[in-house]
C-alpha cells in the first residue's frame, strides 16, 4: 500500500502564516511595553492649579555684611502647614494689619560679649478666616534701634530678594525656622562690603528689634541687651 501523497502548500499560505506569527509577536511586545511604561510616576497626580507653597525666605548676613536669602518662615512640626487654597476652594482674603499679629523674636534677652543675636519673625492669624500674605524677603524688614538711633536694617545690604505667598489658617502661628544673625555692627547701603563697620557698644547697652512682613509691622518692639 502506497503512502498518501502530502500536498505542498502554496507560497501564499506560508507568507500568511509568517505574517500571522509576526503580528502576534508585535502585539505581545506592545502589550509588555504598555505595562512597563506609565505616563505618571507612582503616587503622582495631575498638576494642581493651586500648588502648595514652599517655605519662604528670609535674609542672613555674610561676613562682608551682604544679606543673602535663607529659608524662613515655615511652620514648626507642631503647627499646621501653611497651604494655598486647593481645588474649588474660595481664594483666601489678603492678610491685613487687623487680621495678622507680627512679632519680632530674639533667641535671648541678654548677650555676652562676642555673642550675636539671632532674630526671627512670628506671624499669627488673629482673624476668623484664612488669609494670604507675601512673606518673601521682598516684604521683610528687621530694624534694630538704640533709642531713636537706627543701628541696623536688614534691607540695607539685602541681595536677591524673593516673593513667596502662603495662606495662613485662622488662629495659626507661623514662626521663623532659620533665624537672621545680627553681627553687632552699624549698617548702611554704603558699607555692605566693609569689614570694619562700626561695632555696637556693649556693657549692658539696650537695643530694640522691630519687624515688618507683608506690609504689616510689629506693634511692639523686642528689647535685648548687649554686654
Amino acid at each position: 500500500m502506497s503512502e498518501p501523497v502530502r500536498r505542498r502548500h502554496s507560497p501564499a499560505v506560508y507568507r500568511r502564516r509568517r505574517l500571522t506569527v509576526l503580528l502576534v509577536a508585535i502585539v505581545l511586545i506592545v502589550g509588555i511595553a504598555l505595562l512597563v511604561w506609565q505616563p505618571w510616576n507612582a503616587g503622582a497626580s495631575e498638576t494642581d492649579p493651586n500648588p502648595s507653597p514652599t517655605p519662604s525666605s528670609s535674609s542672613s548676613p555674610s561676613a562682608s555684611g551682604t544679606v543673602t536669602a535663607t529659608p524662613l518662615p515655615s511652620p514648626t512640626a507642631s503647627q499646621a502647614d501653611a497651604e494655598a487654597p486647593e481645588g474649588d476652594a474660595a481664594p483666601a482674603v489678603a492678610c491685613t494689619a487687623g487680621m495678622v499679629e507680627v512679632t519680632g523674636v530674639t533667641d535671648k534677652e541678654s548677650y555676652a560679649a562676642g555673642e550675636n543675636p539671632q532674630l526671627s519673625i512670628s506671624l499669627t492669624n488673629t482673624g476668623g478666616v484664612p488669609c494670604a500674605m507675601n512673606v518673601g524677603t521682598t516684604t521683610q524688614t528687621f530694624t534694630i534701634r538704640s533709642g531713636d538711633d537706627v543701628w541696623w536694617r536688614s534691607t540695607d545690604c539685602q541681595t536677591e530678594p524673593s516673593d513667596q505667598t502662603v495662606t495662613i489658617d485662622a488662629g495659626q502661628t507661623v514662626t521663623s525656622v532659620t533665624p537672621l544673625t545680627w553681627d553687632r555692627t552699624r549698617s548702611s547701603v554704603s558699607t555692605c562690603g566693609d569689614v570694619d563697620r562700626q561695632a555696637a557698644p556693649g556693657g549692658g547697652s539696650s537695643f530694640h528689634l522691630t519687624v515688618s512682613i507683608g506690609g504689616v509691622e510689629s506693634s511692639e518692639s523686642r528689647q535685648f541687651l548687649l554686654n
